[in-house]
């Protein structure tokens, strides 16, 4: 990665974590149990990927902070949310979740279930309170409607996650699990892109080029941690892996293997890259990104 990149996601990570700070009430505000479930879960020590793909779309178009960092950290929380739901006993049912005992086995089932439901509605509650003007609010609505969109049933993240339960243990296509993936990761991967620029100022046929760089990249996203349960370590992890082996899980290595896995990879992200190269924006930051997000190790 080019230093100028990873001293752009070194500051904008830092001024994600103050926001997410600001926006989530202190752990000592009642209900103190929630709130501390809350922050233990979204300050875990993620990546924070999805709202730093966010804030690199958005100073590619010219977004303004006040607008775009809300809506990055939105984007973290709803990421989040959809995590601590994940590790549930009904869902995947898994005690490690970024090197660190996951919320339910932490503050029990009950408040791990409200987690969730409270980090998914302060994101939008984030949103709806961001000051704007005459000009930016149609944008605003925009971007929440394509961020719901993005978390719901309708191609959206809980529908992929619907369909991932229900292939466990059933021969499923090529085709069948690439709608998984887009869907369940994908989808909310896509949208932190596409909101960036919606912050911004980008014309129509940007955000069609813009859009297959997103899609492309969602895939990839998935794909790398499809290899990455079956190649490396929980330690590394930060969650336990060969998970999605023993519990009969669809993934790109079970059903084309690990070589061909990786060369769907080098392909989408060669088309995501010649998509970014269509725009006459200043994307470094985000070419950066899609090749780390494809060689990643954890």
């Amino acid at each position: 990665m080019r230093p100028s990149s990873k001293a752009f996601l070194d500051r904008r990570r830092s001024d994600v974590e103050r926001e997410l700070d600001r926006l989530l009430p202190p752990a000592s505000s009642d209900p103190a149990e929630i709130h501390r479930a809350m922050r233990y879960s979204l300050f875990a020590g993620g990546k924070r990927i999805r709202p730093l793909l966010t804030l690199a779309a958005g100073e590619a178009f010219d977004a303004d902070d006040h607008v775009l960092l809300p809506v990055a950290c939105a984007m973290e929380m709803i990421h989040t949310y959809s995590l601590v739901h994940d590790d549930l006993p009904a869902m995947d049912d898994d005690d490690l979740r970024r090197g660190r005992p996951t919320c339910h086995k932490v503050f029990g089932e009950a408040i791990a279930i409200l987690t969730g439901d409270a980090l998914l509605t302060l994101a939008f509650e984030s949103l709806a309170a961001v000051p704007l003007t005459p000009e930016e609010a149609p944008r605003m609505v925009h971007i929440i409607r394509e961020i719901a969109a993005a978390a719901g049933t309708r191609e959206g993240m809980v529908g992929g996650q619907v369909l991932d339960m229900l292939s466990q243990g059933t021969k499923v296509t090529p085709e069948e699990l690439e709608q998984i993936h887009r869907w369940k990761t994908g989808a909310l991967i896509r949208a932190s892109i596409l909101t960036g620029a919606m912050a911004g100022r980008s014309q129509p046929e940007e955000m069609d080029h813009l859009n297959r760089y997103a899609i492309n990249l969602g895939l990839v996203f998935q794909i790398v941690d499809d290899v990455l349960d079956v190649t490396s370590t929980t330690e590394r992890l930060g969650k336990t892996a060969g998970k999605d082996q023993s519990v009969a899980k669809a993934t790109y290595p079970s059903i084309v293997g690990i070589d061909e896995s990786r060369r769907i990879v080098t392909r989408l992200v060669e088309d995501a890259l010649k998509s970014l190269s269509r725009l006459d924006r200043s994307t470094g930051v985000l070419v950066d990104l899609a090749e780390y997000l494809a060689s990643r190790r954890a």
